[in-house]
């Protein structure tokens, strides 16, 4: 097969150092090393697997709900503030 690549400056440069070592052409180098890399390449890999741990939480807080709680304080606070504000002007 016939085709067109673009090579990176780095990958061109190992290529053309491989050439001159076995003094091969650039088509035996090349396909050697795509052949040699995809031999090494994992055919399969593990399933990535998430450790969980408890956090401490008290009964009956919803950690998926935490932002909430947040909102809600910083809902307080600029209540508090703002009627500190009003009471001052008065």
């Amino acid at each position: 097969m016939r085709t067109t690549v673009t090579l990176d400056d780095d990958t061109e440069r190992m290529i053309r150092d491989a050439m001159h070592r076995t003094q091969r052409s650039f088509k035996v180098t090349l396909n050697e090393a795509i052949r040699n890399g995809l031999k090494r390449a994992p055919e399969h890999r593990p399933a990535f697997r998430v450790h969980a741990r408890p956090m401490g939480l008290r009964t009956g807080v919803d950690p998926a709900r935490m932002h909430e709680r947040e909102q809600d304080a910083e809902e307080e606070r600029f209540l508090r503030v703002t009627c500190r504000a009003m009471l001052a002007e008065k």
